[in-house]
């Protein structure tokens, strides 16, 4: 845990640190470099600096942003030194991550003001305690255009074009600008200046953070560890998520809205936000993930357990339940007559649209089927996305076919 300035730290053994620190990643580079990074500082007493650059011309955060954060805060809890660089001056460059042209710049009054409502909320995932924030035009700012030249003297042209972006639009011919070639050499002085032990980030940061490593090696530094960890999609469960294809869940979103959010998700989502969004324990994450693989659970059931578990993270265990009541209240008994036809499953498991049919919903499997596929199949008020859903003995609650059949599964 942390300690005092001027004092040593102590922290748990290296191997149960990277057991923690390796769950979730995409990629950790070099692994074995994490290793010995954390036997040194185990030896020395001297936590390890991490960084995480903050881009401030998108301050509203989403579940995505927080699968990152939430790797930060691994690190803190196990002791090291946590640290949030807000881009203020790189955003007036604007990052071309993962784009086919340039990002719009932002003014440095923008950047910072950003930069402040970025860690507002990245505080909902990190310990503020320790919690170190700078802003990168402290020191790139002070570069004199001489100085920008020698730094980048230490990278070449067809290294800069191995990214994956600028190799697609140069060969789109879509225009580059030379600016937007600073950009990976700004972030990488970054971690000069800090002199980073690791750098986190998403998997479309890649060439970034490892442009980092190139230029602490060419400064006499030891290169920082590079993990990177996945982009998850969004509510659609086609686009990563991101405000701009408004698909995202705000970790300042209210609680009923976040619920509701949770429950829009594809079920062919729900591993991936269970394994990255739901902050799990793995003995408590294992069952839960095989149980979704081998469809040995209703995934009705899991996904009102995950957006419950995500609302919990943000806001609270009872403003999780009050949201759950309250989706009930509004979605499923407001909307449900009441006399409607009961059925009770009696076999160990049939088909959902077998349930349908036999009730008289639909007039066969087929047109079970193409409803679920039209999203007009509802249980408790979440769409079907599965057309061979399985129904087992014991499951409960509302379906509603359309917008006027109702039938009530019985225990």
């Amino acid at each position: 845990m942390p300690t005092a300035a001027g004092k040593s730290a102590t922290f748990p053994p290296v191997a149960e640190q990277l057991e923690l620190l390796m769950q979730g990643t995409a990629a950790v580079i070099p692994e074995d470099e994490l290793a010995r990074k954390l036997e040194a500082a185990a030896k020395s007493g001297q936590p390890l600096k991490v960084k995480l650059g903050c881009d401030p011309s998108r301050p509203d955060l989403h579940l995505g942003h927080a699968v990152v954060l939430r790797k930060l805060r691994q690190f803190q809890d196990l002791g090291h030194q946590a640290i949030l660089v807000v881009g203020d001056f790189t955003g007036m460059i604007g990052d071309p991550s993962g784009r086919n042209k340039t990002r719009p710049a932002l003014t440095m009054e923008q950047a910072r003001a950003n930069g402040q409502t970025y860690y507002d909320q990245a505080t909902l995932v990190l310990r503020e305690e320790g919690l170190r924030i700078v802003y990168n035009s402290d020191w790139l700012i002070k570069l004199d255009f001489g100085e920008v030249i020698r730094e980048a003297a230490h990278i070449t042209v067809a290294r800069m074009l191995e990214r994956d972006d600028f190799s697609k639009r140069l060969a789109a011919g879509t225009p580059i600008s030379l600016h937007e070639l600073l950009y990976p050499l700004a972030q990488a002085y970054d971690s000069v200046v800090l002199e980073a032990d690791v750098e986190l980030g998403g998997t479309d940061q890649t060439f970034n953070l490892l442009m980092g490593r190139d230029l602490q090696r060419a400064h006499g530094q030891a290169p920082q560890v590079i993990i990177t960890t996945p982009l998850i999609e969004g509510t659609d469960g086609v686009e990563k998520m991101s405000k701009s294809h408004g698909n995202t869940i705000a970790l300042t979103d209210p609680p009923g809205e976040m619920y509701g959010k949770v429950l829009s998700i594809p079920d062919a989502l729900m591993g991936a936000y269970y394994t990255h969004c739901a902050w799990l324990e793995p003995p408590e994450l294992a069952p839960i993930l095989t149980d979704l693989e081998a469809g040995a659970a209703n995934p009705r059931d899991l996904k009102r357990r995950l957006a419950r578990q995500i609302v919990a993270q943000f806001h609270d265990v009872q403003a999780a339940e009050a949201a759950e009541a309250a989706f009930d209240r509004q979605f499923i008994q407001k909307e449900v007559p009441d006399d409607i036809p009961e059925y009770r499953v009696t076999a160990p498991e049939i088909l959902l649209v077998q349930v349908l049919h036999d009730a008289g919903l639909v007039a066969s499997n087929g047109e079970g089927r193409r409803l679920i596929a039209q999203r007009a199949v509802k249980w408790d008020g979440e769409p079907v996305t599965d057309r061979d859903l399985l129904v087992r003995q014991g499951d409960v609650g509302v379906l509603k076919v359309g917008k006027r059949r109702f039938l009530k599964l019985t225990e």
